[in-house]
């Protein structure tokens, strides 16, 4: 649960939607845009959440809360930074799925839900589900930006929902990182 909620928070304001947006306008096939990022967003958290198998026997349950911690704040940082237009891809010849899930891919590298999941495994009996929840979290921002196109997408009021995030992210990365060190 806590992956799918973060997964929305996360993704609202970012550029995952926004270009999801793009790319079913361009190629007027929304469907197969929304499979292309349901299939880039999971395997982008399965790397997550492979990451977070492999250090989790290596941290106590303190430092697992303060991971979890920092990757709130510094989603939080990363989300307060106006987000540049995605990279439209025109020059890609892939065809609908090729570019969508590529292109979608590349970008979502590395992302600040990537390193969410990661933590959020870090601290789970079944680490896998953080990579389950934190895809539908995601797809439930992205498949309305998907719907509604770029236009509307971008008519939304995309500072007002960055900072919101932001606000809610950095709490709660504060509230943990405090409750880890032992101080409240």
């Amino acid at each position: 649960m806590a992956a799918l909620v973060l997964g929305a928070i996360c993704q609202a304001g970012d550029k995952t939607p926004w270009l999801a947006a793009i790319l079913a306008d361009r190629f007027r096939a929304p469907i197969v845009v929304i499979i292309a990022t349901a299939i880039a967003l999971a395997g982008n958290y399965a790397l997550g959440v492979v990451g977070g198998i492999i250090l989790a026997p290596m941290l106590s349950a303190e430092a697992r809360l303060l991971l979890l911690a920092l990757a709130l704040v510094l989603a939080a940082l990363s989300t307060t930074l106006r987000s540049r237009s995605p990279d439209r891809l025109e020059g890609w010849r892939l065809g609908a799925p090729g570019t969508s899930t590529l292109g979608l891919a590349i970008m979502i590298f590395g992302d600040r839900m990537q390193f969410v999941v990661l933590a959020l495994a870090v601290r789970s009996e079944l680490p896998w589900l953080a990579a389950v929840g934190g895809t539908i979290g995601a797809l439930a921002v992205t498949i309305p930006a998907t719907l509604m196109g770029e236009r509307q997408w971008l008519a939304l009021p995309q500072g007002a929902i960055r900072i919101g995030s932001a606000l809610l992210l950095a709490l709660v990365g504060v509230v943990l990182g405090l409750s880890a060190l032992r101080l409240i």
